[in-house]
């Protein structure tokens, strides 16, 4: 997966925590029992969720990969490292990039652009060849 690829779709889980953060904090002032998100709300494994986007996410980033029954455990750990290392950099890299991009305009102080017009036009950016990361 190419990393304006992954970089996209951490965008799209931060801009869906969002708003999952705005419909529980909507829900809180109807829902004093603690049942937030039982039914499809910020809560739940479902497709679409955190829990879904994620694990999809990380099915097509991490490789599949065996380590032979005959490894010595340090062989297993250096095979498990060497298949697992480049799509872990690969994750943190396109968080931090949009963590940074965030912060940069949050410590500016600029307030004509939101943090969902910013996740916005980074994804518009990641989608067009030349601009990616």
């Amino acid at each position: 997966m190419e990393q304006s690829e992954v970089v996209l779709r951490a965008i799209g889980i931060l801009t869906q925590s969002a708003e999952w953060i705005r419909t529980a904090n909507r829900d809180a002032g109807r829902d004093m029992d603690g049942d937030i998100g039982r039914e499809g709300g910020a809560v739940g494994g479902e497709r679409g969720s955190g829990e879904g986007q994620i694990g999809s996410l990380l099915a097509e980033v991490f490789p599949s990969f065996t380590v032979s029954p005959e490894s010595t455990p340090l062989e297993a750990a250096h095979a498990v490292t060497a298949a697992a290392l480049p799509p872990m950099m690969q994750l943190i890299g396109a968080f931090t990039y949009v963590f940074t991009q965030l912060a940069e305009v949050h410590d500016s102080g600029r307030t004509d652009i939101t943090s969902e017009d910013l996740l916005r036009e980074l994804a518009l950016r990641m989608s067009r060849p030349n601009d990616a990361v």
